[in-house]
């Protein structure tokens, strides 16, 4: 039995406390808030033995196994710290942190100390994700020439929210870019070329931002992002010999669309139970298991290369956090 720590009492760690019930011998053992209160509410919902009212006390758990972080962006790095010093595996909601340099010292921490890290992304353990990669690397659309991807959200969202919130990392690019971009990253690794651009809002975040990135292989990744309007939320991949649609949304589809040329279409479906996020419990656990202190399905690596893209657009478009 693997024994859940969760850091964090918002929507995100609800939605990872409900589908941690449909992963085998995973057990919600404990919750840690800056405020008691709303520890013991998540406690009482989700059916956790125990509520901490600091991230030290649940940290400092000896009975918990891992510890998944669900805080705002900004509060990732300290979280995560507080957990690894204490010596508990992470699973660290994405973007992993606000930039490449703090993303590097967890994982630098990690790594000195033998202790398992992973960045949260979803995405990398969704099973039509991978379906779509394998079908690529078996050569079924040919060589890929193009990835289109997007993500937006209608909002409006008031000045006060996180969205908006310089501080708290805001803005469409971490919260909902950091998918099209690990899309991309999944699938052409990283480009050799890069231009963004955006439209900030009167606090400094980006609202509307496009991403194009260009390799020598001569595909491009096409992307963007935004929270002024709801977009299609699908990615399409085009091969020499095919294309792969991933439909609303993309990044936790239902199914897949397989185009090859000359042949009819093949639809490709996965039983989906739940939300989604219990594979990234499961092979958190899978990896534990095995005594690794990474994921091969989220390696450090990939999570510092994504971060370093999502710095290399935020300089081009003008959005600087403290």
């Amino acid at each position: 039995m693997t024994r859940w720590g969760i850091l964090a009492t918002g929507h995100i760690a609800s939605r990872f406390a409900e589908d941690l019930r449909l992963v085998p011998d995973a057990e919600l053992v404990a919750v840690g808030s800056r405020a008691a209160d709303s520890a013991q509410r998540f406690a009482d919902k989700h059916g956790a033995k125990r509520a901490y009212a600091s991230w030290v006390e649940l940290a400092a758990d000896p009975e918990v196994d891992v510890i998944y972080v669900a805080t705002p962006h900004a509060a990732h790095y300290e979280a995560a710290m507080t957990c690894l010093t204490a010596g508990r595996p992470v699973l660290l909601e994405k973007p992993f942190t606000l930039d490449l340099a703090s993303s590097t010292e967890l994982v630098d921490t990690a790594r000195a100390a033998g202790v398992f890290l992973m960045e949260a992304m979803w995405m990398r353990t969704n099973p039509l994700i991978l379906r779509a990669a394998e079908l690529i690397a078996e050569g079924a659309i040919g060589t890929v020439s193009s990835i289109r991807a997007d993500f937006g959200v209608s909002g409006p969202f008031p000045p006060e929210h996180r969205m908006r919130a310089l501080a708290l990392g805001g803005g469409a690019l971490l919260d909902l870019g950091v998918y099209p971009v690990s899309l991309a990253h999944l699938l052409l690794g990283m480009p050799q070329h890069i231009r963004s651009w955006a439209q900030l809002g009167p606090e400094g975040v980006d609202e509307n931002t496009g991403i194009l990135f260009g390799y020598d292989t001569g595909a491009l990744a096409t992307l963007s992002c935004g929270m002024v309007g709801s977009s299609g939320l699908s990615a399409s991949i085009t091969g020499s010999t095919g294309r792969i649609d991933l439909p609303e949304p993309f990044f936790r589809p239902g199914s897949l669309t397989l185009h090859r040329d000359g042949a009819e279409p093949e639809t490709i479906t996965a039983d989906m139970a739940g939300k989604g996020y219990q594979y990234e419990a499961i092979e958190v656990q899978r990896c534990l298991a095995a005594g690794l202190t990474e994921s091969p399905l989220v390696p450090h690596t990939v999570t510092l290369e994504v971060m370093a893209l999502l710095d290399a657009v935020r300089e081009q478009i003008g959005v600087r956090y403290a």
